[in-house]
């Protein structure tokens, strides 16, 4: 069994109603494709809990409700793979005592910025698991307003994360990916595929474009891949797994 963990949003894109997001939502669409024993543990506000939890409770995993004080906001808008982003409100901060115990070997933490989950709550879940990340969590500042990266975020961090995932975006602020230390980094390069860094090991996984909205396919990707590395697939092995997976998704 694999765990999801991390805070709800509501997004907003051009034309279309204000939408369920967050890494919890998008990854829960993959494995509802994969159908394998999975737990999500999903958090927001008290208030918006009735609009955004049901979406996700209908795509079929076990979820877990955290009561939060706050919901994550973002409006965002595409021209082809290139993503603008707002942040409209910020969500709440994970602490140890927030996550239930999972029955799990891997675990993938979804933040949405670099506050929600703090250096002692990752080294108190990677005592018990194999933490995948996803590298928003390292560059995004938690403020308001025109989305814009930095790389201001705590190296003691990466200690505590077996695979870290980055945009393009994303590891072009981070730099050497060498230099993480990180066992497993994966660099997702929107419709073309990603790069599998293991070791000394670098392989790029193509991916065939599908133009549809691709609001979450980075979540599914990561879903779809720990998945696979927990039923014994080697890191290249799983990214291609996850290809293929997102592009069933977007095909829909």
């Amino acid at each position: 069994m694999i765990g999801l963990l991390g805070n709800l949003s509501q997004d907003l894109l051009p034309g279309r109603p204000p939408h369920v997001g967050g890494g919890p939502y998008h990854g829960a669409r993959a494995l509802q494709r994969l159908r394998v024993p999975a737990r999500i543990v999903a958090r927001c506000a008290r208030a918006d809990r009735d609009r955004l939890l049901p979406p996700l409770v209908r795509l079929g995993t076990p979820v877990r409700y955290v009561e939060g004080a706050s919901t994550a906001a973002f409006s965002i808008s595409y021209d082809g793979d290139r993503r603008t982003m707002s942040v409209d409100a910020l969500g709440d901060i994970w602490r140890p005592q927030d996550v239930p115990d999972l029955r799990s070997r891997w675990i993938h933490i979804a933040p949405l910025s670099r506050v929600e989950w703090p250096v002692e709550t990752l080294a108190a879940l990677a005592r018990r698991y194999r933490v995948s990340y996803d590298g928003q969590g390292l560059v995004r500042p938690a403020h308001t307003g025109p989305l814009v990266l930095d790389d201001d975020f705590d190296r003691d961090l990466l200690r505590h994360i077996w695979v870290l995932k980055l945009a393009d975006e994303e590891a072009a602020v981070v730099g050497d990916i060498a230099a993480l230390g990180v066992r497993e980094v994966l660099v997702t390069h929107g419709s073309r595929g990603s790069t599998v860094y293991c070791g000394s090991r670098k392989e790029f996984v193509p991916a065939h474009r599908v133009d549809r909205d691709p609001t979450g396919a980075g979540d599914a990707f990561m879903a779809a891949y720990i998945v696979a590395r927990n039923a014994g697939f080697s890191p290249v092995g799983a990214a291609r797994r996850a290809t293929a997976v997102v592009a069933s998704l977007l095909r829909g």
